[in-house]
């Protein structure tokens, strides 16, 4: 499918690409990851431009069609539906010359053609994975100016599902998707059998679609089998081995030029000392490990504040004209790790800025407590920052009592440390400025963090960092993100947002995405029944399959509560990994390290007991249904 051979590629001077290479075979799911500025969407435009390289071959195979999504939304007049249409173009050419055709063997070599590639189910296929990404079935026939960007953009990812190419290149798929659309995305992407090569800081899409993983690091490409956990245990291991190999030489260099040293100038050991001169000529270097970890996250962690924090007493909130949320009864505590899920415009951002103070309540009571501090991370909160100003200058001004070492301590918490605090803002990457704003939302140790999709700019290892620090993190937590991995690593509540209110949502994630998943069948047999059936009927299909549901209550409850199992076993062998891929454990307290690895194996077997008792509920189940 695409084969790259010794690629070489600079731009402005700057090298990006030496001595790469990589095979793609056909039906291969590559994630491709690496630190930000590498050169990873410039990949992606050799691919697809055919540039000229500086060096080496970039081959495709021959007639393939290629799709990503546009760089620009879709505006104009055109509904959701008929530019998703659109994007399979043999049909579009097919139908047009379909009217106009005269010629009876070439009406029939178009009909015949159109049955070929499943036209008449286009429609479908296209409602289908609109609906997917959060369009309703009436939003399908609004025209597209009538969306902002970030639904426009979902527009574009629709068609460049709907055209099913040969090899599909996305570049950060998830940006501008919630959870629910996310979830679907990854379950699409999981069945779907093309060949794909995904840019991605999504650790669960990463783990769960891609069949490897392809890391730009040194100028070239390295294949890794597996998602991306295995990925980064093997580069672990890898590395480990590597220093360790550095040392052994280091230390071996070490003592043949002490040995030089010593006796170079002495008649008797001269020869010996001539040859341990050009065995260290030979001796080449190992170049050290230069690990691309992200900087570290540190919340300060507030003071004792007794419970509730916020009590919500049948409290309405919305808008001028516009009522968002009804009927809210909720309580937020000290210690509480609460997810909001629910399809985008449910009201997860409104209830976020109703417990912020950004909006107060139309009816009903909100109490605070009087020393609450919160924290809080809105989206598009970034463009609020002065482009002249340094983060130095931005804390200052927030915290003018405040000595400078201070601050610069606090600044340093997010990598903003000596000459990086001094950078203007305008000059920061997004994840730059992500990581200032965690810093100002947290400068004065809240006891409250109320984060609305707060990893969209953070590499993969910037939110492993920000899932180790909300977990040190002594406050409440209360987040929006549609990232799966940071929900399931740090919250213990889900609450869902839907009907215009605020309910405790009584499952895992896992559960959740059962959901979503079962959503669409459910629609699809609600639209294939008889439109004359009887009410009767429909009667006795809702009775038997309750009497259904009620036989297999007990047997489904317990296999949630062993995937609940899993899910945490899963989670807490993931912290124990980082920490044991973590050189300083090696250099503390033997007992804590025994401990530590005590625990990994018992994990490990609990894991696998648990595995096997789920699997064989699971096939009871299909039995009894």
């Amino acid at each position: 499918m695409l084969h790259i051979n010794n690629l070489i590629y600079r731009i402005g001077g700057r090298t990006l690409f030496e001595g790469a290479n990589l095979h793609v075979p056909l039906g291969q799911k590559l994630g491709l990851v690496g630190q930000n500025g590498t050169g990873k969407t410039t990949l992606f435009r050799l691919i697809l431009d055919g540039a000229s390289l500086d060096g080496g071959k970039l081959k495709l195979r021959k007639g393939i069609s290629i799709g990503t999504v546009a760089q620009e939304a879709p505006s104009g007049k055109k509904t959701l539906t008929e530019y998703v249409l659109e994007a399979d173009k043999e049909r579009a050419q097919l139908l047009s010359r379909a009217t106009t055709a005269t010629e009876p063997q070439d009406i029939a070599n178009i009909h015949t053609r159109l049955a070929d590639i499943n036209a008449e189910t286009a429609p479908a296929r296209a409602a289908r994975i609109l609906a997917g990404l959060g369009f309703s079935e009436l939003e399908q026939k609004r025209p597209c100016s009538e969306f902002s960007g970030g639904w426009r953009m979902r527009v574009a990812l629709a068609a460049t599902l709907f055209a099913s190419p040969d090899l599909l290149l996305l570049d950060e798929p998830t940006n501008h998707l919630d959870l629910e659309a996310s979830l679907w995305l990854e379950n699409y992407l999981m069945s779907w059998r093309g060949t794909l090569i995904v840019i991605s800081h999504d650790r669960t899409l990463l783990n769960t679609v891609v069949t490897d993983i392809v890391h730009l690091e040194n100028l070239k490409l390295t294949r890794y089998s597996g998602g991306y956990d295995k990925f980064e245990q093997v580069r672990r291991e890898r590395n480990d081995l590597h220093s360790k190999l550095r040392s052994k030489q280091q230390a071996q260099r070490q003592h043949i030029e002490k040995f030089i040293k010593r006796f170079r100038y002495k008649a008797s050991k001269a020869k010996q000392a001539q040859s341990r001169l050009k065995l260290l000529e030979k001796l080449g270097p190992i170049a050290s490990v230069v690990e691309e970890r992200s900087v570290t996250f540190g919340f300060p962690n507030p003071d004792s504040l007794s419970s509730p924090l916020i009590a919500v007493d049948n409290a309405a909130a919305g808008y001028p004209n516009t009522l968002v949320l009804r009927n809210l009864n909720l309580r937020i505590d000290m210690d509480d790790r609460i997810a909001l899920i629910g399809a985008n415009g449910n009201g997860k951002s409104t209830l976020i800025k109703l417990l912020a103070g950004q909006l107060k309540p139309s009816s009903g009571k909100l109490v605070k407590s009087p020393k609450l501090k919160i924290g809080y991370f809105a989206q598009h909160q970034s463009e609020e920052l002065i482009p002249t100003e340094t983060p130095y200058q931005h804390l200052t001004k927030l915290m003018p009592l405040v000595v400078e070492s201070k601050i610069r301590a606090h600044l340093a918490r997010f990598g903003f440390a000596a000459e990086k605090a001094e950078v203007k803002s305008a000059d920061l990457s997004g994840g730059e400025k992500a990581r200032l704003l965690f810093a100002i939302i947290s400068m004065k140790a809240p006891h409250l963090l109320l984060l609305d999709e707060p990893t969209n700019h953070l590499d993969v290892d910037a939110r492993e960092s920000l899932v180790q620090a909300l977990n040190a993190y002594e406050g409440a937590v209360i987040l929006v993100s549609h990232d799966a991995h940071l929900i399931e690593l740090v919250c213990d509540q889900l609450w869902e947002v839907k009907n215009a209110s605020c309910t405790s949502f009584d499952g895992s994630l896992g559960d959740y995405r059962n959901v979503l998943i079962e959503q669409p069948r459910i629609s699809r047999s609600k639209c294939t029944q008889n439109s004359s059936a009887s009410k009767g009927n429909r009667k006795d299909i809702r009775r038997e399959k309750a009497q259904q549901r009620a036989t297999t209550a007990a047997l489904r409850k317990a296999i949630r509560e062993k995937e609940r199992e899993i899910e945490h076993l899963i989670a807490e062998r993931t912290i124990l990994e980082t920490h044991l891929g973590n050189p300083k454990v090696y250099q503390g307290s033997t007992k804590e390290l025994m401990k530590l690895q005590l625990r990994y194996g018992d994990i490990k077997s609990e894991l696998k007991k648990i595995e096997n008792i789920w699997v064989k509920m699971n096939e009871t189940l299909e039995i009894a249904d």
